[in-house]
This record gives structure tokens, C-alpha cells and sequence, in this order.
């Protein structure tokens, strides 16, 4: 019987394929999870169920550590990333816990289960310099790009401004934005919400596009939907990842970065101004404090870096 969604059908026992449709319901409608992320823990737990039954294992019940051991050693055989390995052992966690819960086995085998250390890699940014020129490009540019132009910098500078994710910005509607108090209340991971402030630019960015913009390209069906398309609909990532690349390349010297590429700038950047970690973890919305520190390595390995140019005896 098929186990799983996705671009590789996986074969389970009748038992397993059925807990693994349970637990799809559970990602959908308890944890409300994006389809995104329902796919990837589908993938991650079917592809251990079955190393599970190629092993021998016809159901949960005599589902051990050493199993799952040897199914996260098979990942480093096939040279996968420790990125990698460390979130596909994160949702085995999650899955056994869930199971474990339902009655579904008599202990968890993934308590035991240890993460492999993921490397640090420090995650490109733009410096103030670089985004200050992207962001006045774009303006530039907007006399002559009509109202797509003035969507393009209202986008750049709530990005920025924010450092909310791309899927959080597409989804976003005209009554979420509070002018007045200049926040934006997002619905990110899990649809948590919070609200997020921006500054005096985006602000001005925003009402130019809301007055000027949105109403020439506005088509029926798109509701209240604060960014558009070339048609007039909602716009999608793929269609805001692309104006992203496309606008930073038009700066010379400037990383090749999309929307997640400008989410690091805004965050190294409020470090680099003061703000705290706990601050940044509550604007960015990340669920784990961990999450935000990488942003503390970007900082100090920019600092080092400007310590070895500049003092005589570095």
C-alpha cells in the first residue's frame, strides 16, 4: 500500500501505511501545519517506516532505538547533509512522541533518539550600505514600472522593515496592516500570530502602493489581498522570490539573495543596532531561542572580520 504524498511512492505494511494516515490528520488539522510542512514530515516519517519494514517490522508495536539508529546511520551512508539528518531525526521525535500518545506503542523509541550537530553556516546578508541601494534602486525604478514598480518597493521595504517570511507576506490581507500604529499582524508557522513594527519608509512605501498602485491592478477575485500579481490576484512566493533576485542583482557587488536572504539582513542588522535576542526571536517568530543565536555568529564573525582589516595588530 502507498504511505506517503511526494514524488517517491513508498510501499508499507497495511498497519503502518494506516498510522501514517492518521498522523497526516493529526499535522493537518490539530497542529494545522502548512502543506509544506505536512509533506516533509510525511516524507521523513515514511522513509523510516520503511527502512522499519525492510528490517522486519510489520507494525509500531516493535518499533525500537536500534531501528531507528540504524536508519539515521543509513542517511550519513547516502551522504546526506547533517542539516539534513538532524531534521529528518527531529520528526521521527515528533512522530514517536505523537505515537506514543495515541496509545499507539508502549514506549517511544525516539526519545532516545540523539540529533546529529548540525554545522553552523552563517547565512548570507546584505550590509546597510547594500540594502540602503537596493531599496533606492527599486525607487528609482518606479516611475517608470507603473504600479508593479511600486509594489516591487513596498514589498522590498516591508521584507526588510520586518523580517517576516515570504509565505507570511503573501498571505497577507489590507487589514493587516495597522498604519496608525505601523505593525503588521502576521500568521506564521502553525498560523501563531503576532505583530510586527515597521519604520516611516515602509510606511510611506505602503501608502503610495495602497493610493496609487493597488487600485490599477486590482481584478476581480483578489479580495482584500494587500500585494498583487501582474493579473491582479494575490501574489505567490514564486512570483516575490523573483522580484527579490532581480532587484538585488541590479546593485553591483551585492550576494544573489531572495526574500529568506533579506529575513537574515533585517535580523543581523537589528542585532548589530542593539536589540536583543529575545526581541529578535519574538519579530522574526521563531519558535526556539537556538533559532535566533545563529544571528549572534553573523555579527561577531563581521566584527572579527572588520577587527583583522583595521587594527594594525590583528
Amino acid at each position: 500500500m502507498t504511505a506517503a504524498k511526494g514524488s517517491q511512492e513508498r510501499v508499507l505494511p497495511e498497519s503502518m501505511a494506516s498510522v501514517l494516515a492518521r498522523y497526516e490528520r493529526h499535522l493537518v488539522s490539530e497542529r494545522d501545519l502548512t502543506p509544506h510542512s505536512v509533506r516533509a514530515y510525511l516524507g521523513d516519517v515514511a522513509a523510516m517506516l520503511e527502512h522499519a519494514s525492510l528490517l522486519g517490522h510489520t507494525d509500531l508495536s516493535s518499533l525500537d532505538i536500534r531501528t531507528l539508529r540504524s536508519w539515521l546511520a543509513k542517511q550519513q551512508t547516502l551522504g546526506k547533509a547533517r542539516t539534513t539528518m538532524a531534521r529528518r531525526a527531529t520528526a521521527v521525535r515528533v512522530f514517536t512522541a505523537w505515537a506514543h500518545r495515541m496509545g499507539l506503542t508502549h514506549t517511544d523509541p525516539g526519545a532516545l533518539l540523539g540529533t546529529p550537530k548540525a554545522h553552523r553556516v552563517l547565512p548570507p546578508a546584505l550590509d546597510q550600505a547594500e540594502i540602503i541601494e537596493v531599496l533606492a534602486a527599486a525607487a528609482d525604478a518606479a516611475g517608470d514600472d507603473g504600479p508593479i514598480g511600486l509594489r516591487d518597493v513596498a514589498i522590498l521595504e516591508l521584507l526588510y522593515a520586518t523580517g517576516i517570511r515570504v509565505g507570511e507576506l503573501c498571505g497577507l490581507d489590507i487589514d493587516d496592516v495597522d498604519r496608525h500604529r505601523r505593525v503588521v499582524r502576521v500568521f506564521g508557522k502553525g498560523r501563531k500570530e503576532r505583530t510586527v513594527p515597521f519604520g516611516l519608509p515602509c510606511d510611506r512605501a505602503l501608502e503610495t502602493w495602497l493610493s496609487a498602485g493597488r487600485p490599477h491592478l486590482v481584478a476581480p477575485g483578489a479580495g482584500a489581498a494587500l500585494f498583487l500579481g501582474a493579473r491582479g490576484g494575490r501574489i505567490d512566493q514564486r512570483a516575490v522570490r523573483a522580484m527579490v533576485h532581480r532587484r538585488i542583482a541590479e546593485v553591483p557587488g551585492a550576494p544573489d539573495l531572495g526574500p529568506h536572504g533579506l529575513r537574515h539582513t533585517a535580523a543581523t542588522h537589528l542585532l548589530e543596532g542593539g536589540a536583543d535576542l529575545r526581541t529578535v526571536q519574538e519579530l522574526l517568530g521563531h519558535a526556539s531561542l537556538a533559532t535566533t543565536q545563529i544571528y549572534t555568529h553573523v555579527s561577531t564573525d563581521r566584527l572579527r572580520a572588520a577587527y583583522r582589516q583595521a587594527h594594525p595588530r590583528a
